[in-house]
């Protein structure tokens, strides 16, 4: 013969298993919900670099005339007089004078094509590695910016996953807390039936 303590664990084990599986079911159906989220958030992701790209193309549409036409200025303008004052100087500094005639002006032309030349590609170099530069930092920020968005969202889809799971969990506890309480309250009614049953 069971004794009453014996037949009261029965129920009360079972009970804890199948909160136990609730709890389980819970958390699958939270993976999954995390799951669908990822696969949501993924697509933005990409359509962000995608975006990038692009402006790194009308970026790199938008700079390249300019760069020529700055070159082109240079080359016009600044390149003559940076040749001219930097032949003066040479001329002013060279303890032994300049030869005269023809063959002195070809080494001199030369010189000055080169300076020229040298001259223009520096300053050319100078504008293109700033510009690049500047377009670079503005489309770093933006992507950080993408970033932080992405991660932002993440983060908040993570803290509702997680009030979820505590709070389905909270559930599964308060449900078993609830059914400990009930089950002696069930065996006092029960020997009380029991009782008014034997008197008459």
């Amino acid at each position: 013969m069971i004794s009453r303590e014996g037949a009261d664990d029965v129920p009360i084990t079972t009970k804890r298993r199948k909160a136990q599986k609730e709890a389980e079911v819970a958390i699958v159906r939270l993976q999954d919900l995390a799951r669908e989220q990822a696969e949501r958030l993924g697509p933005y992701a990409d359509q962000a670099r995608d975006q990038a790209s692009q402006k790194l193309l009308q970026a790199r549409g938008w700079t390249a005339p300019r760069l020529e036409t700055a070159a082109h200025r240079v080359e016009d303008t600044v390149a003559p007089r940076v040749a001219e004052l930097l032949n003066t100087a040479a001329h002013r500094v060279d303890p032994k004078p300049p030869r005269r005639g023809l063959r002195a002006l070809r080494q001199n032309r030369k010189v000055t094509r080169t300076l020229l030349i040298g001259g223009a590609a520096v300053v050319g170099g100078a504008l293109v590695y700033s510009m690049v530069r500047m377009r670079q930092a503005s489309q770093d920020a933006e992507w950080q910016e993408h970033l932080d968005q992405a991660r932002d969202q993440v983060r908040e889809t993570r803290e509702n996953l997680g009030s979820n799971a505590s709070e389905a969990a909270d559930k599964t506890a308060g449900n078993a807390t609830k059914n400990k309480a009930k089950e002696p309250a069930r065996a006092a009614t029960s020997s009380n039936k029991g009782g008014s049953t034997k008197s008459p």
